[in-house]
């Protein structure tokens, strides 16, 4: 079994994939069968993890694609290389999804590169394990629910006008919006929050033709997990699972493939679960 030791833990967030070992799996597991071919897709924390190895999927997919991140300059040019080694166009645009004019200027950078956007995918998070909830500040609170939950929005507010008939929003929640994780009070709160909104916003979509679906993952060993908890969590991470250790990225981003692409032209509202079983918090 892989051991995720402590001298693997990250000061930072939302975390560097460059500095992680083991290196979490990215690459995609199967030949591409042109299920994105001709589409534009732009995908939130898209440098590194889950968001990773969906953008190098949807590129071999046949996908041109826009990938947001935070500060991580690095990660998001390694992930914009293995784009463009899947034979795709691929650009990254660095900025906060917080902040509701930087994801209006992302759309439009989107467009004006690509000529339309098709799907949007809002991955990017963060998260602050605290052991006492007494001690999780305000600004903590306000930080992890503006990245999270307002970000989400942000980004549909500033992506609806330019999707079209077909085309596919997926929002990324997490296996803590059904299982609570006592560590991680306002980030289980903030996937809860996207649960709803993603139910939501399918309803209020469909006679538009946007289909709205999202993906609730859960122990998936990405750059968050050593930039959010102690040596001892980190070593143990993903143990609890039914599976009995964490997931890996590129066996997340086909459930996004799927409800990005035609092969789930009849879903919407839903959530898929990709968590290997996880009986309790991890």
């Amino acid at each position: 079994m892989t051991q995720y030791s402590d001298n693997r833990v990250q000061d930072r967030q939302p975390g560097r994939e460059h500095a992680m070992s083991p290196a979490p799996d990215y690459a995609p597991r199967y030949p591409g069968a042109g299920r994105l071919s001709g589409k534009v897709a732009l995908i939130t924390g898209g440098d590194s993890g889950i968001g990773r190895a969906t953008a190098v999927l949807f590129a071999r997919e046949g996908a041109r694609v826009a990938i947001v991140y935070l500060e991580e300059g690095e990660d998001a040019e390694e992930t914009l290389q293995k784009i463009r080694a899947e034979g795709a166009e691929g650009i990254a645009i660095a900025g906060d999804v917080g902040r509701r004019d930087f994801c209006g200027d992302a759309v439009a950078q989107v467009v004006e590169t690509f000529g339309r956007l098709d799907v949007l995918v809002n991955n990017a998070g963060e998260q602050h394990a605290q052991t006492s909830f007494e001690d999780v500040s305000e600004d903590q609170i306000e930080a992890t629910f503006r990245t999270n939950i307002f970000g989400q929005m942000f980004m549909v507010q500033a992506a609806l006008p330019r999707l079209g008939e077909g085309a596919s929003i997926v929002n990324v929640t997490s296996v803590t919006a059904y299982r609570g994780q006592d560590l991680l009070l306002d980030y289980s709160a903030t996937k809860g929050a996207i649960v709803s909104f993603t139910r939501a916003l399918a309803h209020k979509l469909a006679e538009r033709g946007i289909r709205v679906n999202g993906v609730a993952p859960g122990p998936i060993w990405t750059p968050l997990i050593p930039a959010s908890f102690p040596p001892e969590k980190v070593e143990s991470f993903g143990q609890s699972s039914t599976l009995g250790r964490p997931g890996q990225p590129n066996e997340v981003a086909p459930a996004l493939l799927f409800l990005a692409c035609e092969d789930a032209s009849f879903m919407t509202g839903h959530v898929l679960h990709p968590d290997g079983g996880a009986p309790t918090a991890d």
